[in-house]
């Protein structure tokens, strides 16, 4: 009888997808938080590149900040500001992001959304005024150490050879991160956490000869960004084999920190930056109101809300059904897998019984919704990875959305996203037999 209510309550208060309305909700947030129930789905970053564009269009938001690593976004930063670049094309610029999962950034709807902003950018004056494209991950242990010591090379190749024999640390390992964490956290070898800490420093303490040196201050807090990003990434590596809350926490924060100090950056040129991020909803849903947050985990938008709490609004999707681009295993090729239907007793089966192909829930302003939707429930989270046989294991966690999220967009059926890098596993769409028909 409850659930009938509530699904009343829903089909008279769910709003119609309508840009405007969601902009209406957003208010004069300066960071909006887009999420994505999935790491491949089509509908989901569509619809959040073009809110993207709308918040920098009419709301004057001037960075995007997404769940990537930092030297990666860097080379796409650079094609789209007109810093030097010899990228001819979106999709030469996302060139570097080719370690597992490559459609996560790789897709058609990435390509789409990069190509606006270039057209973008190069109508607005060069320089500050342009839109920035910023990673806030801390995967790129080895990348960053490269761009650290590329940079060291223009401005001070006394300080490179210094750079190089410390970060010499890691050269036992063939690039291979998690061999170093095991390595360091089992007591085989001693940590380059040191290291990698007096290296940071050494750096901080040269900006300002390193930013008259090489002319101009992006360089430098670039560089500074992945020495930071090594000094954490060590420590990650080291705690993935202590349990997943001690790396998921350090994960998050390490996010918190880029923006942060991204944020402190932009405000040099800026009164008031306005960033939009992308990452998935577990990231960027309050861990606080999740299965998450009573297991002592955190997450980036809890931090977001705790240090700007007049001045972010979360925003999450879910879906009922459809297909996703996922793998079965880490580093397997990417497929497209149906997507089963949202369990009953979850909230993507609920909104199913509403019976709209989409809508939008604004918690933030509509008090009937918001308190309709305040109570735990299942929510579904599929990431990289989607095992349909073991779905409500893998997939579910509790969680009381309206705390969660200001606002959620529902779209009932959704489809896979494309990537640019297409496999014989990908074309082969999972047949609908493929997995057990039930739990």
């Amino acid at each position: 009888m409850q659930e009938k209510r509530i699904v009343s309550n829903l089909q008279t208060n769910a709003q119609q997808l309508d840009y405007e309305k969601i902009l209406e909700s957003i208010g004069d947030s300066r960071f909006v938080l887009i999420g994505e129930a999935s790491h491949g789905t089509h509908e989901f970053y569509k619809t959040r590149a073009d809110l993207t564009k709308l918040l920098i269009e009419k709301k004057g938001f001037n960075a995007v900040a997404i769940e990537a690593d930092w030297p990666d976004t860097h080379r796409v930063h650079r094609y789209l500001t007109g810093d030097v670049s010899t990228d001819g094309s979106a999709e030469d610029a996302l060139g570097n992001f080719k370690r597992f999962p490559t459609w996560m950034w790789r897709n058609t709807d990435v390509v789409a959304f990069l190509q606006w902003l270039k057209s973008w950018n190069d109508k607005q004056r060069p320089g500050p005024s342009r839109v920035g494209f910023y990673g806030l991950d801390l995967y790129s242990l080895y990348g960053s150490i490269s761009a650290v010591i590329d940079y060291l090379h223009e401005v001070d190749p006394v300080a490179e050879k210094k750079a190089r024999q410390a970060y010499s640390c890691f050269d036992h390992f063939a690039e291979d991160s998690q061999q170093y964490g095991f390595a360091a956290a089992s007591g085989i070898m001693e940590s380059c956490q040191k290291v990698v800490v007096r290296q940071l420093r050494d750096l901080q303490q040269r900006e300002g000869q390193y930013s008259l040196r090489d002319g101009e201050q992006e360089g430098f807090f670039f560089a500074e960004q992945n020495a930071h990003l090594i000094k954490n990434a060590e420590e990650y590596y080291r705690s993935m084999f202590n349990g997943r809350t001690s790396s998921w926490n350090l994960r998050d924060t390490h996010m918190s920190e880029t923006l942060e100090a991204l944020l402190k950056y932009l405000s040099r040129f800026r009164s008031e930056p306005k960033v939009a991020i992308w990452a998935h909803n577990s990231h960027l849903g309050d861990a606080r109101a999740t299965q998450m947050g009573e297991r002592g985990e955190l997450n980036l938008g809890q931090l977001v809300r705790q240090q700007h709490p007049d001045e972010s609004f979360l925003l999450g999707f879910t879906t009922y059904t459809g297909t996703v681009t996922a793998a079965s295993e880490w580093g397997l090729p990417a497929q497209q897998k149906r997507v089963r239907t949202g369990m009953k007793g979850s909230f993507e089966h609920l909104f199913h019984e509403v019976g709209k192909e989409s809508f939008f829930l604004d918690f933030h302003r509509d008090d009937n919704v918001a308190s309709a939707l305040r109570d735990a429930r299942l929510e579904r989270a599929i990431g990289v990875i989607y095992l349909p046989e073991t779905e409500f294991y893998s997939h579910y966690f509790n969680a009381r959305l309206a705390k969660q999220f200001d606002a959620v967009i529902h779209i009932d059926r959704t489809t896979a996203l494309t990537p640019l890098d297409k496999t014989l596993e990908w074309d082969s769409i999972e047949p609908p037999e493929s997995f057990p028909s039930g739990l």
